[in-house]
């Protein structure tokens, strides 16, 4: 498979949302799982992160940008050092934007990982708004209970971005149609209990929570938290529709020395990723 695949990926043209469906929609045709890479804004500074992230849309179907926030409560500590190296070097919210309208005409699509707290400081109208108008196709929150998210869900649905829950294995068959009914884009399966930053084998019951994911939405499922290898992506291509990878790709960048050496490491990592998101037929992910 070649890896970097500008040029066959569909256009960018058009409303981030559907560019987002389209770009899962075209890792489908080729009986492959799309491949999301995430970093947060700004890391580890705000030019090289634009560098990386370039470089990252070449190979990577989307782009997954963290709005860098000091309380994580689902991330490890890979990914809570780059965010707060991220703030630590003055990250502000123009920066994330910056780095979404950098991305607009890339082959990859952009969605936002934001905790509620930073959001709702900054306002959720404005926030919905100005991430829509630099590109975002949608948001990931994590730590937003479907109960509590009506006034995000109204200023996403005006102005026209995905909300994407993660949802946990121990979510009630109710909650989680409530958070169906609810999500646009994709649902985000975790593969390993707890934090994010996990090298430990996944989950032996993930395949099983895939499937039910599957028998309640007709959303593609995306699986992240604790997939670091390429033989973990390979895994989770096989029942999901997205691989999700974010603090191997930080260890990999904090192990490079240099722009150059940590935008290719990235690269290379990510190429190696994708290596095994081919499928060995043409039946859909189950």
């Amino acid at each position: 498979m070649n890896a970097t695949r500008r040029g066959t990926h569909p256009s960018p043209a058009g409303p981030a949302p559907a560019r987002f469906d389209q770009v899962l929609a075209h890792a489908r045709a080729e009986n492959r799982a799309a491949l999301a890479t995430y970093l947060p804004a700004g890391y580890p500074n705000q030019a090289q992160s634009l560098r990386i992230l370039h470089r990252l849309a070449e190979v990577a179907d989307v782009i997954e940008l963290g709005w860098p926030y000091s309380e994580p409560a689902l991330d490890g500590p890979v990914i809570q050092q780059a965010a707060a190296q991220s703030l630590a070097g003055g990250f502000q919210v123009h920066h994330l934007l910056e780095s979404i309208r950098a991305l607009a005409t890339s082959p990859a699509s952009v969605l936002v990982m934001a905790y509620y707290p930073p959001l709702y400081k900054y306002g959720l109208e404005r926030a919905a708004g100005e991430l829509a108008q630099a590109g975002a196709a949608g948001v990931i929150l994590p730590d937003l209970p479907i109960e509590e998210a009506d006034a995000w869900l109204a200023a996403a649905r005006h102005h026209g971005l995905h909300t994407i829950f993660v949802v946990a294995p121990s979510t009630t068959d109710a909650r989680l149609r409530r958070i169906c009914a609810a999500a646009g884009g994709m649902l985000y399966a975790p593969a390993v209990a707890g934090v994010t930053g996990s090298t430990g084998p996944l989950h032996d019951a993930l395949p099983a929570f895939v499937q039910r994911l599957r028998a309640a939405t007709d959303l593609p499922i995306g699986v992240g938290i604790g997939v670091s290898t390429p033989a973990h992506a390979q895994e989770v291509s096989l029942i999901a529709d997205v691989t999700i990878v974010g603090s191997a790709l930080i260890r990999t960048i904090d192990a490079a020395h240099g722009p150059r050496q940590q935008a290719a490491a990235a690269v290379d990592l990510a190429r190696a990723l994708n290596a095994g998101l081919r499928r060995p037929n043409r039946s859909r992910a189950a």
